[in-house]
């Protein structure tokens, strides 16, 4: 939980009295929501990706292949937003540090983008040939 350490408007997180239990599970699902909600308000790509899921899910819903392969293909669009949203927190953590141009600050949002769009060929592949094996 937060501790106040000062007068100031600055909250420092006490390492000491960290919520376990229920009560750890139930913070942590509220911090993601809390988390979702930003990033289908601030992140167009994100807001994209979301579109992907639900026309993703529609095409599986209708699709006659095995639960398998429409479990791997959700997988796939999923491990899309996942690599987004490390690629959002880790573009958000450097911003956090310093917003002035560094050749290493460039790297590591760079490399967060590959991540991404490593991700994207994954799916690609994989509901490429799923369609291809359809056909």
């Amino acid at each position: 939980m937060p501790v106040n350490k000062s007068t100031s408007n600055v909250v420092y997180f006490n390492n000491t009295k960290k919520p376990g239990g229920m009560r750890r599970i139930i913070l942590a699902a509220g911090h993601s929501w809390r988390a979702l909600k930003w990033l289908a308000t601030n992140e167009a790509a994100f807001r994209q990706e979301l579109l992907l899921l639900a026309g993703a899910l529609i095409v599986l819903v209708a699709w006659d292949i095995p639960i398998q392969q429409k479990a791997l293909l959700l997988i796939s669009v999923l491990f899309v937003m996942f690599a987004e949203i490390m690629n959002t927190a880790i573009e958000v953590t450097i911003d956090r540090i310093g917003l002035e141009l560094h050749p290493m600050s460039g790297l590591a949002k760079d490399l967060a983008s590959a991540a991404v769009m490593v991700a994207i060929a994954i799916a690609a592949v994989a509901w490429g040939v799923t369609l291809i094996g359809w056909i």
